[in-house]
C-alpha cells in the first residue's frame, strides 16, 4: 500500500511540473558605436524561435547600480541610443541587454565593453560647399554638430586643395569660419578639394570628406 501511494505522489508531481521551458540564447556583439557623441548601443540578436523583446540597462563605471535604459524597455528594434545619459566626457559606461519571450523566459545579460565619450566617439569630415568666382574658389564648410562644438573650442578643419597632376595644398580654418578664399590659382583647370576635422588637444582627427572637384574660370 505504500508503495502504491508513493507511485501516485511522484506521477502527480511530474505531471504538475511538466516539459521545461525552452532556453534563449542571449544576445551577442553588444557594443557602443558613437559619432559625433551619438552614443548609440547595437546588438545582434540570437536565433530564437519566439518574437524577442529586448530590455537596454546602463550604468557608470564603478558604479554599482544598473540603471534602466528610458525608452529601450520592451523593445523589438535591435539599437537604443544612450546619449542623453552617457554625454558626461569624463566617465566611462557600460551597457546590457537581455531578451525575453513569452512563454520561455529571458536570456542571460549581454555585457558591452567599456565605453568613453571623450576617447571612443568618431569625428565625422567636414561637409564642404564650393563656389567657383572671377578670383578662384571659395570654400565653406557646414558646422559640425553643437555638441562636438561645445565639447572642443579648439576644433579646426585642414582643407585639402589637389591641384591638376595630383600635388597637393593644406590649409586651416579655425571652426567655425564662414569661408576660405583659395586665389591664384590656374585659370580653366580642375581642382579636387577634401576636408577633415582635428581635435588637436586629442590629437585627433576624422577621416577625410568624399572629394569634391571644380573648374575655375
Amino acid at each position: 500500500m505504500t508503495d502504491l501511494l508513493l507511485r501516485v505522489v511522484l506521477l502527480g508531481n511530474l505531471g504538475a511540473t511538466g516539459p521545461a521551458p525552452l532556453m534563449l540564447a542571449a544576445p551577442t556583439g553588444v557594443r557602443f558605436d558613437s559619432v559625433d557623441y551619438r552614443n548609440v548601443v547595437h546588438w545582434t540578436p540570437a536565433s530564437n524561435s519566439c518574437s524577442l523583446q529586448y530590455h537596454v540597462q546602463w550604468k557608470i563605471y564603478g558604479e554599482p547600480q544598473w540603471l534602466d535604459a528610458p525608452g529601450c524597455q520592451w523593445i523589438h528594434k535591435t539599437r537604443c541610443d544612450l546619449s542623453a545619459v552617457t554625454s558626461d566626457p569624463r566617465e566611462w559606461y557600460y551597457a546590457r541587454v537581455h531578451a525575453s519571450c513569452r512563454p520561455s523566459g529571458k536570456t542571460a545579460w549581454a555585457l558591452s565593453p567599456r565605453f568613453s565619450p571623450r576617447w571612443d566617439t568618431e569625428i565625422s569630415p567636414p561637409v564642404l560647399r564650393l563656389e567657383v568666382t572671377k578670383r578662384g574658389i571659395v570654400v565653406r564648410v557646414k558646422p559640425p554638430r553643437l555638441t562636438v562644438r561645445k565639447k572642443h573650442g579648439d576644433l579646426l578643419h585642414e582643407i585639402y586643395l589637389i591641384h591638376p597632376g595630383g600635388r597637393e595644398e593644406v590649409f586651416e580654418m579655425i571652426c567655425c569660419s564662414n569661408k576660405l578664399p583659395l586665389k591664384r590659382l590656374k585659370h580653366n583647370a580642375t581642382f579636387c578639394l577634401q576636408g577633415q576635422t582635428v581635435i588637436p588637444l586629442q590629437a585627433k582627427s576624422s577621416g577625410r570628406s568624399a572629394v569634391k572637384c571644380v573648374t575655375t574660370l
